[in-house]
């Protein structure tokens, strides 16, 4: 086992025992099923030049002074690709993601590990022995990790669990997604708030829509439209459309006036109707944090009809623990929830045993009104309704408690509506 740092500035010899320079990097490249990069050539100083020596004709990597298998002039100049990772211009000193820790972290060192003659990448030390190693502080750094017991640090990350950020350059790599995508938008959310401009843009390229509408909805609108400031209308439109109508009116309100009109236009026709008539509430009144997003069934219907009504809408509404009942012209008439409509034989129809009472707020309701409310009831929604107690829509608990407890506590809540 060794590191980066023990390789960095090692002389390299030639056959005959001639110094041909001093290491200044070495070229790691995935191939294959192998998740970790394979070294396929050491980077070389000679003077004003620089040359790659691929890792055939290095007799010994880990050495005092690194060996090649041929004299300086036979040597093959290794002809860098795109893939290929190097590991000290475009790893060292960089941010990643740690997706099993969930957290974006600072690379100070790379173990490099042989396996059946061949020198792989193995993990990732972002702690202080990588940065006394690299001070030349190798006895320390033993010293520290035996005071350890010898275990392996947490400050020790496999390369398997780690996402590479571009930094100032683009690294040469194809970044895949595929593990970034699983994680919970709340600590994607976490891993933007750590990241500059540069760093978010290329992180949030790498994601789909629709992981990206779900990230953005965990943090706060003026930092929703700063993350979608450099992005083309087009796709920001895609995304409003894959938001909650509520948390894409938030955004649009953050965004200068011609582009947020610009963005409604190009959004589907429905989604946009949905996220105007939000606009036109004022932003602390319960019409202004209303979702669009609910249930609303017939009266007339029974049970089992209401089951499939559920089965059909569900993806679509931001809380189905509660299904309200309204008539021909949307007039709040009951509500019943899950359990009801369990319990309910399935030949029962819905008025039978939907809850005729409905707590309730109106359109101009105060968010400060509308969390008491939620909060004396004990409700998880409140639905939202006119003077004529049409319904216009929902307000969740976490949108009424947005503006009275510290966000950073908010998101923390169990969402149990999900």
């Amino acid at each position: 086992m060794a590191y980066l740092s023990d390789l960095f500035g090692k002389p390299v010899t030639d056959v005959d025992g001639r110094k041909v320079g001093r290491v200044v990097d070495i070229l790691a490249c995935t191939r294959g099923r192998t998740p970790h990069p394979e070294v396929v050539a050491v980077s070389v100083r000679r003077g004003r030049d620089t040359l790659c020596v691929p890792i055939a004709e290095v007799a010994v990597l880990i050495a005092p002074a690194i060996p090649l298998t041929v004299r300086e002039d036979q040597i093959t100049r290794y002809p860098a690709g795109e893939h290929d990772i190097h590991l000290v211009h475009d790893i060292l000193d960089k941010q990643i993601i740690d997706t099993n820790g969930v957290r974006v972290v600072r690379v100070n060192d790379l173990e490099i590990t042989r396996i059946n003659l061949k020198h792989f990448v193995a993990n990732v030390d972002i702690g202080y022995l990588g940065i006394f190693r690299r001070l030349g502080l190798s006895k320390a750094a033993d010293k520290y990790r035996k005071r350890f017991g010898g275990k392996k640090s947490p400050n020790i990350i496999s390369w398997d669990d780690i996402e590479l950020l571009p930094g100032g350059q683009p690294m040469r790599l194809k970044v895949s997604s595929d593990k970034i995508a699983e994680l919970h938008p709340a600590d994607l959310a976490e891993i933007l708030s750590d990241l500059n401009r540069t760093e978010s843009n290329k992180f949030l390229e790498a994601l789909d829509v629709k992981t990206v509408a779900d990230a953005l909805e965990e943090v706060e609108p003026d930092f929703q439209a700063s993350l979608v400031e450099a992005m083309p209308d087009e796709k920001v439109a895609d995304i409003l459309e894959e938001m909650a109508p509520d948390e894409a009116a938030d955004l649009l309100a953050e965004l200068p006036e011609d582009r947020s009109d610009q963005l409604l236009k190009l959004m589907e026709h429905a989604e946009a109707e949905d996220v105007r008539k939000l606009l036109t509430y004022p932003e602390d009144t319960a019409g202004g944090i209303m979702t669009t997003e609910y249930v609303d069934i017939d009266p007339d219907l029974t049970a089992g009809q209401a089951i499939a009504v559920l089965r059909e809408n569900a993806e679509e509404a931001e809380t189905i623990f509660y299904v309200y009942v309204t008539d021909a012209e949307n007039r709040l008439l009951g509500v019943f929830s899950l359990s009801d409509l369990v319990l309910a034989r399935p030949e029962t129809p819905v008025k039978d045993f939907m809850h005729h009472r409905v707590v309730s707020v109106l359109l101009e309701a105060s968010q400060d009104e509308v969390a008491q409310v939620i909060a004396k009831y004990n409700l998880l929604a409140v639905p939202v309704v006119d003077e004529q107690d049409r319904l216009h829509g929902i307000v969740t608990a976490d949108d009424a408690l947005d503006k009275i407890i510290p966000t950073k506590w908010k998101k923390r809540l169990p969402r149990l509506y999900h």
